[in-house]
């Protein structure tokens, strides 16, 4: 039998191969990133569904300058683009160089993570970064009670590993008895890990938040104390550092002390705090003291590839304790037995097979030091403050709340226009401002109001580059309102 043609595979013998197309793509991207025009080219779903299903992926192209040529036909023409300054939508930031270097050996290697027989030096760097996001914390690494963690997909990934711990001190507790408190402005990952853990929907209590969109600690406080009267057991107090909607961060040295009061039980309750957005105050020189109290956490949620400019995906979940993650642990004779004599990462990890994603930090991190990744983030905080101090000047703009960090919640308002009214007219915005493909802004809802939204995470991005959405808006809602190019 002849042997399949093996000169598709990575290996030293088709080196040259290798280099010549990953230059020929590195060359497509770079004249498909000077067509860029706007952050969206507005293309509807169906459009984008129908150029995807034509393909027949049993007939293949057979050349890689094809195959490029219609990928830019099905993805790169209509990919939305985080670098440009006319995108504000979501938490998506563009991403610093050196993470996309680290991308290429990522790949090309494919070492695995979840064994030390798969990565070696890999297993250290990641465990390096983990004492130093610890560190960061306020955490103490190292000894059989030190801090630990492990990279993960993301904060939901996240979010769900450090509830399960929760549950895991907690084990001799009946589901239906266990309580999950979070904000009521918290990150809906917590609802979805509550599921996945086996509790029903009533397991989370949302607690209600002040004027400033945080954690009210007296609700809080009412909440664990009418919990414990009725029999039921706070298993987890979920904290945010940084909402996804108005970027609050909750007062987490009050709920620190909340988590250890004594009227919980004889345990204390697990305190984790969703840093996914917020995390990066880490790397601040101006802002860390915005996380003070989150040392005094059971766990953390990082998400890297929001405000640490890595590419999706690079999160983390730190814990203080690691005999705590005892609760992911299980051995496998084949793979991590108990007598190993080696350190396996799959002890502490939710997933098995796991790209090393670390490196992306790692070689940012070498490269441009911490401070200039702080000060990315310190630089669009900034910028969200002087868009706000704009936007309040503006007669028909109407804004939710003062930005924490990076969000503005804000909406057109014409007079004479009802709660309603108003609410369909953003949404219409919000499409019109997509199909232009001049910029995007989010949406999200308060007290069931339909608002627009911006999440400002491009440090290139200059005050005066958002207020042209801004105008965008504005000039949209006028020719909405006066049945122009309604859509």
């Amino acid at each position: 039998m002849t042997p399949p043609s093996a000169h598709h595979l990575f290996h030293p013998a088709h080196g040259e191969a290798w280099a010549t197309t990953l230059r020929s793509g590195i060359d497509h991207l770079s004249q498909a990133l000077e067509r860029v025009t706007g952050p969206s080219t507005g293309t509807p779903p169906e459009l984008a569904a129908k150029l995807v299903a034509d393909v027949d992926l049993d007939a293949p192209l057979g050349e890689t300058g094809a195959a490029l040529e219609e990928l830019s036909r099905l993805y790169l023409d209509d990919a939305i683009w985080f670098h440009e300054p006319g995108y504000a939508a979501h938490l998506n930031c563009p991403v610093v160089i050196p993470a996309l270097l680290a991308e290429l050996f990522i790949s090309s290697v494919n070492s695995s993570l979840d064994t030390f027989d798969q990565s070696v030096g890999g297993t250290f760097i990641e465990r390096h970064l983990i004492d130093w996001t610890a560190e960061r914390i306020g955490f103490t690494p190292g000894g059989p009670s030190g801090a630990d963690g492990i990279f993960t997909s993301g904060g939901t990934q996240s979010n769900l590993q450090a509830l399960h711990l929760a549950r895991g001190r907690f084990a001799r507790v009946p589901a239906e008895r266990l309580r999950i408190l979070a904000s009521a402005d918290g990150h809906f990952s917590v609802q979805k890990a509550a599921r996945m853990l086996g509790l029903d929907d009533e397991a989370v209590i949302c607690v209600p938040v002040d004027d400033r969109h945080r954690m009210d600690p007296a609700a809080l406080d009412a909440a664990l104390t009418r919990s414990v009267a009725d029999g039921l057991v706070p298993m987890a107090v979920v904290a945010t550092a940084g909402t996804t909607d108005f970027g609050a961060v909750d007062p987490l040295p009050r709920i620190a002390e909340l988590c250890r009061d004594v009227r919980t039980g004889v345990t204390p309750t697990w305190l984790h705090v969703d840093a996914a957005y917020g995390g990066g105050l880490l790397a601040s020189t101006r802002r860390r003291h915005l996380l003070d109290g989150i040392e005094r956490a059971d766990s953390v949620t990082v998400d890297y590839h929001k405000t640490w400019f890595q590419p999706v995906s690079a999160s983390a979940v730190i814990v203080r304790d690691t005999s705590t993650l005892r609760h992911v642990t299980w051995h496998a004779d084949y793979l991590n037995p108990k007598d190993a004599e080696h350190p396996n990462q799959v002890d502490k990890s939710l997933q098995t097979t796991r790209r090393f994603d670390a490196l992306k930090l790692w070689l940012s991190l070498r490269i441009m030091g911490p401070d200039l990744i702080g000060d990315y983030f310190d630089t669009v905080i900034d910028l969200a403050s002087d868009v706000h101090r704009a936007l309040v000047q503006c007669p028909d703009i109407e804004v939710a709340a003062e930005p924490s960090l990076s969000t503005i919640v804000f909406r057109y308002r014409s007079p004479g226009l009802c709660i309603d009214e108003t609410s369909r007219l953003n949404t219409r915005i919000r499409s019109a401002l997509y199909a232009g493909g001049r910029s995007m802004v989010a949406a999200t809802r308060i007290n069931g109001e339909a608002w627009l939204k911006f999440t400002l995470l491009n440090p290139m991005a200059t005050a005066a580059d958002i207020l042209a959405i801004v105008d965008e808006v504005r000039t949209t809602g006028g020719r909405l309102l006066m049945g122009e190019g309604a859509a």
